[in-house]
């Protein structure tokens, strides 16, 4: 079914590379219009420039960033329908006792009060509007299935799910959705070193490669397929599910 994300506009949070680079290609080559932040002006709008897309330079974690952004792609395509909330963090694998408090105060900030704060800023337009819009927010299996050395990190996440699953509940009777998904382990991207606690090598994968059924890790492609289909029609009655895009790891 092509063009699955026709009519639709969306914002994709930290789109400059990884995961969300590859649901902001997906979404536009599905006919969408797409809005995509990052901290990184020269690389986002390098990556906007090649999809198509439009870029607007953004801190998560401010509030005021994410009324820019709002105001940006309304000015641009007179609508919004899908956040896809994909900006996330974390301190590099090591012992909980280690960890520091600058540690704690970034992951919580970029991954849960950007949430938070999405949520704040674009809600109200969706209910005066009468959108049923969509939120997907980029968990882990973290948040599910916890591992040694990134506790912090893994809360985080669980707090990400347990709040997209209320919220979901809160606005399903006002046809707003509301899911995570939850992807294992990467390798590649800009935080990979920091979960193994280690070089990014292949050698260095095998542990945690090991431990997932499937044999691989996951790709940005595999992320934004689970995320078209949530923010697509073809999703449309679900909502509050945290979609694990794991090869099996969390069985």
């Amino acid at each position: 079914m092509p063009d699955r994300m026709k009519g639709k506009v969306a914002i994709v949070t930290g789109a400059a590379s990884g995961f969300g680079k590859g649901i902001a290609a997906t979404f536009q080559s599905e006919g969408g219009s797409v809005v995509i932040t990052d901290l990184s002006e020269e690389t986002g709008a390098s990556v906007a420039k090649e999809i198509g897309a439009t870029f607007v330079r953004a801190d998560v974690t401010k509030r005021e960033d994410w009324e820019k952004v709002l105001k940006q792609t309304l000015d641009s395509y007179g609508r919004l329908d899908v956040v896809i909330n994909n900006a996330g963090t974390t301190y590099a694998n090591k012992p909980t006792e280690t960890v520091t408090d600058k540690d704690f105060d970034f992951v919580f900030d970029v991954n849960v009060k950007s949430i938070y704060l999405s949520t704040n800023v674009i809600l109200p337009y969706f209910l005066k509007e009468g959108i049923k819009g969509s939120f997907v927010t980029i968990a882990s299996t973290a948040g599910l299935r916890p591992r040694p050395g990134l506790a912090w990190y893994n809360a985080s996440k669980a707090a990400v799910i347990n709040a997209t699953k209320s919220m979901a509940v809160e606005y399903g009777p006002k046809g707003i959705r509301f899911n995570s998904v939850c992807p294992v382990f990467a390798a590649g991207t800009g935080l990979s070193s920091k979960f193994l606690g280690k070089e990014d090598t292949d050698e260095n994968r095998k542990g945690f490669v090991a431990t997932i059924p499937l044999g691989r890790s996951s790709t940005p492609q595999d992320i934004a397929n689970a995320c078209l289909y949530l923010s697509s029609d073809e999703g449309a009655f679900i909502t509050g599910v945290a979609l694990e895009v794991d090869g099996g790891r969390c069985v």
